[in-house]
């Protein structure tokens, strides 16, 4: 049956998309005037190429047949497994700070990692629902066999993809998002088991073959621990988000941006969204995300058609989960890991494909079935 869609999801996502913009127009001001002679560059760039275009692809998502989306998955997935490959060609991709994330299509740049975590996501979502109708337990489990392959050889692609680039922070979050698909899927419960082992083996892997992953640990455990190094922008986070106090020091009037600490308009946004408005702020901020979460839920759990229960799923847990992961890292509770704030840090890439994702599960909140 058709509905109209979801505003209060819709509501909250235009808050926090416009408190991003806000926020960059008053953080990355004196970097722009400093650096290109214009306190606006950033603003406008976060404008052109993120918000503009992420509304225009988040409306076609809301307009998109469901079901094409779910025969496309595949060949959407192994697309952007190819632009992905991209970014390891010279002239094409682009290196910053020695990680190869980005592609170069004339004036453009774009990370096309971010918009694998929706095109993993149908995918998966596509692989998992064509099964979950069996009833026969024998049957279901002859099948999810080469299922559980399928997904370990998904796992493994974006896993040496990602490793490579390095991208380690949102390889996690399309593992988690993946995981919680499939656990969701009912699939048998000792392959979740079996794929969590597999994992945590993995991130072994991964801390021991970097040490600056280590020494995030290491500031995680021992905040104090060389304040002038590794644990700087930790030390300066706590420091912003301190000296928000309850109503904060007023909006514009941030300290920590004149270059205290590092990444303010992107991975650090948040610390300084906490220094201007206090934890009053922060806890609107907090409760958006929570009622984005609350609504992902509820669109997932009408709908009886279970692809869609699963892509609405995989989308609200991604976009929160990344929120939580930026947040937490600057609050000190789990270790920094230098993702974007969703829907507000700086960068056009990820904006334009957390529109898309709002785009798909405000297009399924029309068809709600229970």
């Amino acid at each position: 049956m058709k509905h109209q869609l979801d505003k209060t999801l819709l509501g909250s996502t235009i808050l926090l998309v416009t408190s991003g913009v806000l926020l960059i127009a008053t953080i990355s001001f004196p970097l722009a005037f400093e650096k290109f002679n214009d306190g606006y560059y950033f603003l406008r760039h976060q404008i052109i190429y993120g918000l503009l275009p992420g509304i225009l692809l988040g409306f076609v998502a809301f307009k998109i047949p469901l079901n094409f989306l779910r025969k496309k998955s595949l060949i959407l997935f192994l697309i952007n497994l190819i632009i992905l490959s991209f970014v390891f060609l010279p002239r094409i991709g682009a290196t910053f700070e020695g990680a190869s994330r980005w592609v170069r299509l004339g004036n453009i740049t774009f990370q096309p990692s971010e918009f694998l975590k929706i095109t993993a996501i149908l995918y998966l979502a596509s692989l998992v629902s064509k099964n979950s109708f069996k009833k026969n337990n024998k049957k279901r489990i002859k099948i999810f066999y080469p299922q559980l392959f399928s997904f370990l050889i998904i796992l493994a692609i974006i896993s040496l993809v990602l490793y490579f680039q390095p991208h380690i922070s949102t390889l996690g979050i399309i593992l988690a998002s993946l995981l919680l698909i499939y656990f969701s899927g009912k699939t048998p419960i000792f392959h979740t088991i079996f794929i969590i082992l597999f994992l945590s083996a993995g991130l072994f892997f991964l801390l021991q073959s970097a040490p600056y992953r280590l020494q995030r640990v290491s500031v995680f455990l021992e905040p104090d621990i060389d304040s002038l190094g590794i644990g700087y922008q930790l030390k300066q986070s706590l420091i912003a988000i301190g000296s928000g106090k309850i109503l904060g020091q007023g909006l514009g009037m941030s300290r920590q941006k004149f270059g205290f600490l590092p990444q303010p308009a992107s991975d650090s946004i948040f610390a300084i969204f906490a220094e201007e408005t206090g934890f009053l702020g922060s806890i609107i901020l907090i409760s958006l995300f929570l009622i984005f979460l609350w609504r992902g839920i509820k669109i997932s759990k009408e709908n009886s058609d279970i692809f869609f229960q699963l892509v609405s799923l995989g989308i609200t847990f991604w976009i929160v989960f990344q929120a939580f992961l930026n947040i937490g890292g600057l609050l000190g509770i789990i270790p920094l890991s230098g993702i974007p704030l969703s829907f507000i840090s700086y960068g056009g890439s990820h904006l334009i494909a957390e529109l898309i994702g709002v785009g798909l599960l405000l297009n399924i909140s029309r068809y709600r079935t229970l």
